[in-house]
């Protein structure tokens, strides 16, 4: 299969409008081409392409910072001469003389299919940019990792944030390219846009389910994403920043476990069997030990759960991650009426509100995990509503 970038860098074709145009490309350490060589030495490589600035997403164009809100500042490329703008860094948002630098932006970043993952709300931002600037966006279409399920509650009216870009449900189950569409269709955006769509994703084709495992490497779109496994339990342990647990940062796995020193992660696992036993469908879970080198409970020897996603026991169609972890919440909230559960914490330059109520687009799972009495069914009662209401708005955007 070809990503857009591929298609874009071998069909002249496609290239020809670019003539005599400023190009730009958003890009991040995972905006590689079919070589593994960075989009940005592939397009200044390119002798029709007039490559005048590159910008850089959270964690920044070439992936030089480790953790949320390090912000990564401006600076000159060394090789091609172009100057790199941070869209994490003092804003979040392109300025005016920025948007001045270019005619086209290329969009080239790996999303992980997440509603949380800021590459999305970055996209959402340079395309209400480039609406009032008279500027073009292409879309380098890249596959989205875990596929076409749908899960989760949507963000709700007034929780929009830098993890939460719009009503969407924390699976969307879209790549960027159709997001763009997306974006544009609901806020009435009145820009030039264009997907430069790949060729041959199949994300129904086992056993990538999304991915293309058997001819792309994976690489990075976050330092704490090292894997296709871990993109799948995202949508799940995403939550787990806004907790005292840790979400294994400062492992070698982190986002596919959870854990804590003070919990019993046997008891735990007991538990979510034990209440909920078909929201663990799809996948294994497996008692471990990890101790974080950095980040929360550094130092200290944790007992958790890993979240198996991958092998003979992953189902692509059965695997509800948002589901399981919110059942791990209410575990530890049955096993410890009042065990410290919710952080309270700046996150994502939100403060004011429970990073879990940020992460969520609103209080309503933590309200469901802090209810004693509710059950299972309360909280699927919220969330398939919002799952049928976006499956039927977002077939007008697919383009797969």
């Amino acid at each position: 299969m070809k990503f857009g970038i591929d298609r874009l860098l071998a069909e002249p074709a496609l290239r020809a409008p670019l003539k005599g145009r400023r190009v730009a490309l958003l890009a991040h350490p995972a905006s590689v081409a079919d070589d593994l060589a960075h989009s940005l030495d592939r397009l200044a490589a390119c002798p029709d392409i007039r490559l005048t600035a590159a910008f850089g997403p959270q964690h920044g164009l070439r992936g030089d910072k480790q953790d949320n809100m390090v912000e990564s500042p401006d600076f000159r490329d060394p090789v091609h001469g172009v100057p790199v703008f941070s869209l994490y860094g003092e804003g979040r948002r392109p300025t005016d003389a920025m948007m001045e630098t270019f005619d086209v932006l290329l969009v080239d970043l790996q999303d992980l299919g997440c509603r949380i993952y800021t590459f999305i709300t970055t996209l959402r931002y340079v395309l209400e940019a480039a609406s009032r600037h008279g500027k073009a966006v292409w879309v380098l279409d890249r596959p989205n990792p875990v596929g076409r399920p749908i899960e989760g509650l949507r963000l709700s009216t007034g929780w929009q944030s830098f993890v939460g870009a719009g009503p969407l449900p924390m699976r969307h189950g879209l790549t960027l390219g159709e997001l763009g569409l997306w974006f544009i269709g609901t806020l009435g955006l009145d820009v030039e846009y264009r997907v430069i769509e790949m060729k041959g994703w199949r994300p129904d084709a086992a056993p990538g389910f999304g991915w293309p495992m058997a001819e792309r490497v994976w690489v990075n779109p976050s330092p704490n994403a090292p894997n296709l496994f871990m993109a799948r339990a995202y949508p799940g342990t995403v939550m787990v920043e806004g907790t005292t647990l840790s979400e294994g940062r400062g492992t070698t796995r982190p986002l596919e476990m959870f854990g804590a020193p003070d919990i019993d992660a046997r008891r735990v696992m007991a538990e979510m069997a034990a209440w909920a036993p078909e929201w663990l469908a799809g996948c294994r879970l497996r008692e471990c030990w990890f101790e974080p080198t950095f980040h929360k409970h550094v130092g200290m020897l944790c007992h958790g759960v890993m979240i198996h996603a991958e092998g003979p026991g992953y189902d692509h169609a059965a695997f509800r991650p948002w589901r399981l972890q919110a059942l791990a919440f209410k575990a530890i909230r049955r096993l410890q009426a009042d065990y410290p559960l919710w952080r309270d914490f700046a996150y994502e330059y939100e403060t004011g509100r429970l990073a879990i109520d940020v992460i969520n687009g609103g209080p309503a799972l933590r309200e469901w995990v802090d209810d004693a009495a509710a059950t299972p069914g309360d909280l699927d009662a919220l969330a398939v509503p919002d799952e049928q209401a976006w499956t039927a708005e977002r077939q007008a955007f697919l383009r797969y």
